[in-house]
């Protein structure tokens, strides 16, 4: 196959031009100099929320086996801050910015949203596995409904397209996903990272300073692509995966399980250019699985027949 392949994937009403970004908290502006982040699909921001947070105590990182286990907390200089100057940093990458948002409360999610309309993004993407202090902490994503009403909230105060983040720790993410799609979603991010626990014999403590953390990297890859195979499944707007993506060939599996695009989280850790060479590396995954067009793989997986 001679032909150059085409790499490019719409998500709502954006197009990409290449399926690659890199997932919420896991890249900056800091980075830029170390990969062409002109050629990235789309680059996501690091969590906003409407007021500053600092964040979780140290430790916050700490490595397993198959992965990572960090809890961050997610610190944020609030939304006005990032609308003054965060914002710009992004957009000086050359890449569409899809600025991800949080909150402790429904309301806050659209108090948010408001403060950043017209500031320049491309695209929203709703972090839903955030506490909901009004509720003793359980993620807004653990309840359909609390879903459908965040994201119908934030979709009906934007004026970009709407991406949702979902949540891990559900018995049904497909339920999850309809309740993003019926709300208004233009796409579903499948997932966030997944609630876990690193212990330290020694001391009898946990490894993190907040106790228990968020586990993502290799580890996560299988139960990533199943829920993503669900979702797909459930919904008719696309899905991003996001669990465990390396390399190119993991590109191709998450969509053949019916992704439309991936995001890069843990790899990047180790190798901050890890996004480029998969970019690099995806025209001659195309050329070797015999497609003209990356999206000619979504959704294409069989299961034998017994």
């Amino acid at each position: 196959m001679s032909e150059r392949a085409d790499l490019s994937v719409r998500i709502g009403g954006l197009t990409l031009a290449n399926p690659v970004m890199p997932a919420s908290g896991c890249f900056g502006p800091e980075l830029a100099g170390l990969l062409p982040t002109h050629r990235l699909g789309a680059v996501v921001t690091k969590t906003v929320f409407a007021r500053p947070r600092p964040g979780n105590p140290a430790h916050r990182v700490t490595e397993g086996a198959y992965g990572m286990l960090n809890s961050v907390g997610i610190p944020s200089r609030g939304a006005a801050a990032f609308v003054a100057d965060g914002l710009r940093a992004y957009r000086r990458l050359g890449a569409p910015v899809v600025v991800s948002v949080g909150g402790l409360s429904e309301a806050e999610y659209w108090t948010v949203t408001e403060e950043l309309a017209g500031a320049g993004h491309d695209a929203l993407e709703v972090n839903v596995s955030c506490p909901n202090l009004e509720r003793g902490g359980v993620p807004i994503g653990a309840d359909a409904g609390a879903v459908r009403r965040v994201v119908a909230g934030v979709v009906a105060r934007a004026d970009t397209p709407v991406l949702v983040k979902l949540a891990p720790d559900l018995a049904a993410i497909d339920a999850s996903a309809r309740a993003a799609a019926d709300a208004g979603a233009a796409a579903v991010t499948v997932c966030n990272s997944f609630p876990s626990l690193a212990a330290d014999p020694d001391t009898r403590a946990p490894r993190l300073g907040n106790g228990v953390g968020g586990l993502s990297g290799p580890a996560v890859k299988p139960m990533v692509l199943r829920m993503v195979w669900q979702a797909a499944r459930a919904v008719d707007i696309p899905v991003i995966g996001c669990g465990g993506v390396a390399r190119a060939d993991d590109v191709a599996e998450f969509l053949v399980a019916g992704a439309s695009a991936v995001q890069v989280g843990t790899a990047t850790f180790a190798r901050p250019f890890a996004m480029a060479e998969i970019v690099d590396e995806l025209p001659a995954i195309a050329r070797r699985l015999g497609v003209t067009r990356l999206t000619d793989l979504i959704g294409t997986l069989t299961f034998p027949r017994h």
